[in-house]
């Protein structure tokens, strides 16, 4: 960037910032929803609840389905990354 364009959009900094510090909210908050850690637990949690008939079959199927779809979600996303990076 140039003296005048940097001079310019010198107006523009504070969007910048805010546009790069809600990207890296962004990314941290993608981290966090395919964290397989976080999946894990929230599957045993899961699990312990239908155990204990405070969850019904459906309900627990359907949930266990979408935890299992952002699990494997992020074991691809990172296989794809890695593919990239390299």
């Amino acid at each position: 960037m140039g003296l005048i364009s940097g001079i310019l959009t010198l107006p523009l900094a504070p969007v910048r910032g805010v546009t790069w510090v809600a990207e890296q909210l962004l990314d941290a908050a993608d981290r966090q929803v395919h964290d397989p850690a976080v999946i894990r637990s929230q599957l045993a949690a899961l699990n312990q609840e239908f155990e204990d008939g405070h969850l019904g079959l459906d309900a627990f199927e359907a949930e266990e389905e979408r935890l299992l779809d952002r699990l494997y979600e992020g074991r691809s996303d990172r296989t794809s990354e890695k593919v990239a990076h390299s």
